[in-house]
Formats: structure tokens, sequence, C-alpha cells
């Protein structure tokens, strides 16, 4: 496996420019914010109880492993960051930081993270924070994103884990209802991810990254987006279906389905920028939601 071409910003420039915020902005927090969000909601829907010590320790982990993985993520795509404007003055290509310390403070955070998951919590948990992390920085970011078009499906992996992460932390195993929450992210990720390609597709292109719009064309892409959509709304109810949420889940999680489905149709007839922008804002809204009432709902009821 080649390793990327490395950027031409001087060495000693670079760390002499790195800043605590860089270091930060290595951790992608934006997508670590969703990560510790699903993770805290396959914790408090657990059956069972973990001394908040222990559940906040849990939740750090996780997002100390998700900090970890982005800042991997980085290291390894300094090159294909370099040659987009949505990412270009990220910390390496933007000079201010060395890919070798990047790749040091990815791959320190995430041994750290893993270990003092299986100290503190349980292994299962650890073992499962290992393989998000390794799938992502290793699988997602290294094999599938540049060879094929399929990589945001099969990446979803990653990102669909850490409900399962939480429920591990608090039971020690795994059952249906993190899995139906697996599912949910699992689907709901290529669609979100082809909303944001649809208006990127220049850079991706620019980039040599085969995203679905540069590989098959817009056309394709937004067919796709609805047919993802039409699982997706489903897929929301599941957990009221199923019996572990309650009915203020159930009412959220139909009409908030059906606007999911909406929008994407309107994504496949509407071939503006636009609708697709607002189609990937509403997607971040959507999982959401349907995660805060889940976890309201089972805090409410532990109160109760």
């Amino acid at each position: 496996m080649s390793e990327p071409a490395v950027i031409n910003a001087p060495e000693s420039y670079a760390q002499s420019e790195a800043a605590v915020g860089d270091y930060f902005a290595l951790l992608k927090p934006r997508v670590m914010s969703l990560v510790i969000f699903t993770a805290f909601t396959g914790l408090v829907i657990a059956p069972g109880s973990l001394h908040p010590a222990i559940a906040f320790a849990a939740i750090l982990f996780v997002a100390i492993g998700a900090g970890a993985s982005g800042a991997l993520n980085m290291w390894y795509e300094a090159d294909i960051d370099a040659k987009m404007a949505r990412t270009s003055r990220r910390p390496i290509p933007g000079g201010r930081l060395d890919r070798g310390a990047a790749l040091g403070f990815g791959l320190t955070l995430g041994i750290a993270s893993v270990i003092a998951m299986g100290l503190f919590v349980n292994y299962l948990a650890a073992g499962l924070l290992a393989f998000t992390i390794f799938f992502y920085g290793v699988v997602y970011t290294m094999w599938l994103k540049r060879r094929t078009a399929q990589n945001i499906v099969i990446g979803g992996v990653a990102g669909a884990l850490p409900p399962v992460i939480g429920w591990a932390a608090v039971t020690g195993g795994i059952s249906i209802e993190p899995l139906v929450l697996f599912a949910l992210i699992f689907f709901w990720t290529p669609p979100h991810f082809w909303a944001l390609s649809l208006f990127c597709a220049g850079d991706y292109e620019k980039a040599g990254i085969p995203m679905l719009p540069v590989t098959a064309g817009e056309k394709a892409t937004r067919k796709q987006i609805f047919l993802y959509a039409l699982i997706v709304g489903p897929a929301g109810a599941l957990p009221w279906i199923l019996g572990f949420a309650g009915p203020v889940y159930g009412a959220l999680s139909i009409l908030m389905g059906a606007a999911f489905v909406f929008g994407a149709s309107r994504v496949q007839r509407d071939p503006r920028t636009e609708t697709a922008k607002r189609f990937f804002g509403f997607s971040i809204l959507y999982l959401f939601s349907l995660f805060a009432a889940l976890a309201l709902e089972a805090l409410i009821g532990r109160i109760l």
C-alpha cells in the first residue's frame, strides 16, 4: 500500500506554527460530536446502570477514539485535502502541522483510548472501539475511499458503531436494540454524504476520489439518495415498533421519516445545488432529533 505524497510544507515551519487549535481540528470535532451523541444514546437506553464516573469515562474514551480516527484520516489524506477547497485549510495542507506529528497524535490517542476503555469499562466495549478506529482509519480511509464509489456505504460501518459501544459499556454484551440503531445510522450515512458530494463533486473529481456523482453521475446519485431514504424512513420507526421507544419517539420518527423521504424525493427531482444542501442539513437534524428523543425518553423513564 503506497503512502500519499507528502505536502510541501517545511517541517520546521509546520511545527512552529502548530497550535492547540490545530491539534483539536485534527479530531474532526463536528464528526466527533455526532459520535459522542449516538454513543451516549446507546449507553442511556441500555438496561442496567453504570457508576456516573464510569459512564462519563466510557463516553470520553469513545470521543478520544473518534478523534484518533479523524487524526489518522487527516494524516493519510493530506495530499487530497490540499486539492479540495473544502479541506485545503486543514492543519496539514494549510502548512501549520507536520504529517508525522499528526500520525503520532492519532496513534497515541487511538491506543490510549482502547486500553483505557478495557481497563476502566470492559473488554467488549474496548474491542468494539478498536475495531471502529481500525475500520475508519484503515478499511475506509486507506482502502475504500480512493478505490470505489461504495466507499461511504461500506465505510458507514465505523460511524454506525458508537451506539453499540455505548450499549456494550453498560451491559457487556450486544442485543437487538443497539443493532437497530446501528442499522439506522448505516442506512442514513449514504444519502447524507451523497447529498454533500452533489455540491462538492468538483472537489472530489479534482482530488481523484471516486464518489458516486463522479463515477455514476448526478442523476444516478440523486436516485440512490431517494432509494436509501425509502429504507431510512421505516428504519427510524423500528425502536418504537420493537417496543424500546415510547409514543413520543414513535410520532416523531414517523413525521421525520416522512420528511426525510420527501426531502430525498425533491433531491431526485430537483437538480439545483440548493436542494441538495437543504437535504444535507435536514439529514443531520433528522438523526439528531431521533437520537435525542430516544435518549430523553430513557432518561425521563429512569427518573419517573
